[in-house]
């Protein structure tokens, strides 16, 4: 190659260079935009709670008998085609990417022959001792990686309720005995199932008037007047007498004694059975007379 070719292919590299390179700026200079002073709208993040408070309400999975009531086998085969890329449906079926879904309700987890189950399944499975029943498959199908974490399973989810009770009533199909619907308080929580009902709090307990007792005084010595009848004492347990017909209840310091019984016809003929007339009250002291006024001395 002489050098007239040579300066010809260099030239040609130049010039296209030249012309790209041109280009670029002639359209940034004519279709140059200025940044908008305020944007279209925000995007915010939401921030979570602070003490990491319960998720909200649109990641609660709504209990399985509740959406299991509207369920429609029909409308879930259409549903299940998504899922046939990675799962066969028929019995006797192949493994894919994921095992054969045949008999899948009540099927002990990580138990079907000839998959390998990630090792989050085989955990979860306890032993392969747990089932998948229909709230197992409600929480999984709502959103597999929330409820198992690290299961290999990269299906997003089916977060409307509808659609997944639709896919629940087709899985229960595949059976050689189709599987009944879950009850309607199926899935439910436990914690409302136990919460007790408005107005179940055990009440004070009323206290009984019948049952206090009044004090007053006889002089200095104070006096506390019995129960009524037919109740106890808090502090000893006895159950106080009746007090005699005709007593006068001791009321303060005016308070007065209950007045002599008569003795009855049994107690005239033995009078050492009769019992001891009652102390006398203690007398209150005389107050003192008034000093009488001295008389006037007489006149000087």
């Amino acid at each position: 190659m002489d050098s007239f070719e040579a300066n010809k292919i260099f030239g040609a590299i130049l010039g296209s260079v030249f012309v790209l390179f041109g280009g670029s700026l002639l359209a940034e200079a004519i279709f140059h935009s200025e940044a908008p002073e305020k944007p279209g709208f925000a995007i915010t993040a939401a921030e979570p709670t602070a003490g990491g408070g319960a998720a909200p309400a649109a990641n609660e999975v709504t209990p399985v008998g509740k959406i299991m009531q509207t369920a429609n086998a029909e409308a879930g085969a259409a549903v299940f085609k998504r899922c046939q890329a990675c799962h066969s449906g028929e019995k006797g079926g192949p493994n894919k990417v994921g095992p054969d879904l045949w008999g899948i309700v009540n099927r002990p987890m990580a138990a079907h022959e000839g998959f390998s189950y990630s090792a989050a399944m085989t955990e979860f499975s306890k032993g392969k001792t747990v089932a998948w029943d229909w709230d197992h498959l409600n929480h999984f199908l709502h959103g597999p990686k929330q409820y198992i974490s690290g299961t290999a399973m990269g299906f997003a989810g089916l977060p409307k309720d509808q659609e997944r009770a639709d896919l629940l009533a087709y899985l229960g199909t595949l059976a050689d005995s189709p599987v009944p619907p879950p009850a309607p308080d199926a899935g439910a929580s436990e914690a409302a199932a136990e919460a007790p009902a408005e107005g179940d709090a055990a009440a004070p307990a009323a206290t009984n008037p019948a049952t206090t007792t009044n004090t007053g005084t006889v002089g200095n010595d104070p006096v506390t007047q019995p129960q009524g009848a037919g109740t106890t004492d808090a502090t000893t347990g006895a159950t106080p007498t009746t007090p005699p017909s005709g007593a006068v209840p001791v009321t303060g310091g005016n308070a007065t004694s209950a007045p002599p019984q008569a003795p009855t016809p049994a107690e005239a003929q033995n009078p050492g059975n009769a019992p001891a007339p009652p102390a006398p009250l203690p007398d209150a002291p005389a107050a003192p007379a008034p000093a009488a006024p001295a008389a006037p001395a007489p006149a000087q």
